[in-house]
C-alpha cells in the first residue's frame, strides 16, 4: 500500500473513538484535551491537515508539530507519549500523531483557566471523566489485593441493576439511599470486576449489567 493509499484509507474511516481530524492546530488546550481522552481510553491518532469532511488541506506550519509536543509534554499531566509521522499526499503534508493508552491514568489536560481535568473518548467526542472513572483508575493503581464482599449494599446494587435497563449514578443513590461517595466507590469496584459496564447516552453516563 502506498503512503497515499494508506492516508486515504484512514480518512475513509472517518472520525471515531481512536481517530480525530484536525484542520489546524490553533488551540493548545483543545489538543491537550484530545490527547488526554485518547490516553485515558484506548489510545488513538490525530490526523493534522485534514478537515472534518475528510478533505486534505495540509499542515500549514512546522509550529503545529511543536504545539502538539508542548500539549503532550507540558499541558498534559502526566505527560503523554506521542509519536509523529508526516506524509506528503498530493503535494500537501499530513501529520499523524499517534497516542498510546496510558499505563498511568488519569492523564489530565490543562484548561484555559489553569485547571487540570481528565477526559475520556466516547465515539468521536472527548468527554470529561466522571468521579466513577477517576475512582476506577484510583482503585486500579492500588497495590493491595481486594476481595469483593457481597454485603447488603452490593446486593442492593445488583437488585437495582436487574430491575432497570440502565441507571445513572444519581438514580442509584436515590433508590439505594446511599451517600454519593460510597456509590462512586462501589460502582467503580463493580466496573473493575467486569460486573457493570458504562454507556454514554443523552449526554449522560449510565450503568448497566454487563452481558
Amino acid at each position: 500500500m502506498s503512503e497515499s493509499d494508506y492516508i486515504h484509507a484512514l480518512i475513509a474511516q472517518g472520525e471515531h473513538q481512536q481517530q480525530d481530524f484536525k484542520f489546524e492546530i490553533s488551540d493548545i488546550c483543545k489538543i491537550a484535551k484530545t490527547l488526554s481522552a485518547f490516553a485515558n481510553t484506548d489510545g488513538g491518532r490525530l490526523l493534522i491537515g485534514v478537515k472534518d469532511n475528510g478533505k486534505i488541506a495540509g499542515v500549514r506550519s512546522e509550529e503545529e508539530q511543536y504545539m502538539i509536543e508542548a500539549a503532550a509534554q507540558v499541558y498534559c499531566k502526566p505527560h503523554v507519549a506521542c509519536e509523529m509521522q508526516s506524509y506528503l499526499i498530493e503535494g500537501r503534508t499530513v501529520l499523524i500523531a499517534t497516542i498510546e493508552k496510558s499505563a498511568h491514568r488519569p492523564v489530565c489536560a490543562k484548561t484555559e483557566d489553569g485547571k487540570y481535568l481528565a477526559y475520556v473518548r466516547v465515539k468521536d467526542e472527548n468527554i470529561q471523566a466522571t468521579p466513577v472513572h477517576l475512582n476506577v483508575w484510583k482503585q486500579g493503581d492500588s497495590q493491595k489485593g481486594e476481595l469483593l464482599e457481597f454485603s447488603t449494599r452490593e446486593q442492593r446494587l445488583l437488585e437495582l441493576m436487574k430491575q432497570s435497563d440502565k441507571l445513572t449514578l444519581n438514580q442509584y443513590c436515590r433508590r439505594a439511599h446511599i451517600p454519593y461517595p460510597a456509590a462512586v466507590r462501589l460502582m467503580a469496584k463493580f466496573i473493575r470486576y467486569g460486573i457493570i459496564e458504562v454507556a454514554f447516552e443523552d449526554r449522560q453516563f449510565r450503568y448497566r449489567l454487563k452481558e
